[in-house]
């Protein structure tokens, strides 16, 4: 098997260096951009398996980078690289579809951490659930799509899949935003006020639109959290 590649998008010299060094001694193959421009033409160019994104870059913001990956290659796993001072920004690139955030200063071990935590998910979900069917398609984990029966594709996102398959792993009970935050975006949940959960819920609930017509198929528990309908997922 290949060795993973990782784009490194930083403008800070010793801190790209640092980075770049500790991925290549850990076996990936590694590239690296100190600007927002090209690191866009890069993260498109490149058959990049992960990309490490900071946010504040010469050559355009980080979060304009984010959305271009995500237009272009929705699949692309991100991790944003982001000071104390921006936990805005760190907000919106979640809001964004950022698959996790380390912030800076960070130890070696942390980020290597966090990068073989958001590329191990990938084959974990292909084995679990090679497929599901829903009424009026199904959803495929190893092309990361959702196919409606009447010919209209969805891509989902690294995050969304992840999100999903979590969802649907557990389908007979509600599931709150504290669980899903520390189960599909490893994050503490102490603390944490942000929404990007219930962003994401209705991203994923405007993709399988399609493929479930009239049927709700995730639903919203007042009080308890989020429930995939176990009656429109049915393994084939």
């Amino acid at each position: 098997m290949a060795a993973p590649g990782i784009l490194t998008i930083e403008d800070d010299p010793a801190i790209r260096r640092g980075i770049v060094d500790s991925l290549k001694a850990t076996g990936h193959i590694v590239w690296q951009a100190e600007r927002a421009d090209t690191g866009i033409e890069k993260a498109i160019g490149k058959p990049c398996d992960l990309v490490l994104l900071d946010l504040v870059l010469p050559g355009g913001h980080g979060l304009d980078v984010l959305t271009e990956i995500r237009l272009q290659k929705p699949t692309l796993p991100v991790i944003i690289l982001t000071a104390k001072g921006e936990e805005q920004d760190r907000i919106k690139g979640l809001r964004l579809g950022a698959d996790d955030y380390v912030v800076k200063p960070f130890s070696v071990d942390e980020l290597l951490a966090r990068v073989e935590a958001v590329l191990r998910r990938s084959p974990a979900r292909s084995a679990q659930n090679p497929s599901l069917t829903l009424p009026n398609g199904e959803i495929n984990w190893n092309s990361r799509e959702i196919k409606a029966t009447t010919g209209f594709t969805q891509v989902l996102s690294e995050r969304e899949c992840d999100l999903l398959n979590y969802l649907s792993r557990n389908p007979d009970r509600a599931i709150d935003r504290n669980e899903l935050l520390q189960g599909v975006w490893q994050i503490d949940s102490k603390g944490v006020t942000t929404r990007t959960v219930d962003m994401h819920i209705a991203r994923l609930r405007d993709k399988l639109t399609h493929a479930c017509g009239d049927k709700e198929a995730i639903k919203t528990i007042r009080g308890k959290g989020y429930m995939i309908d176990p009656a429109l997922l049915k393994t084939p």
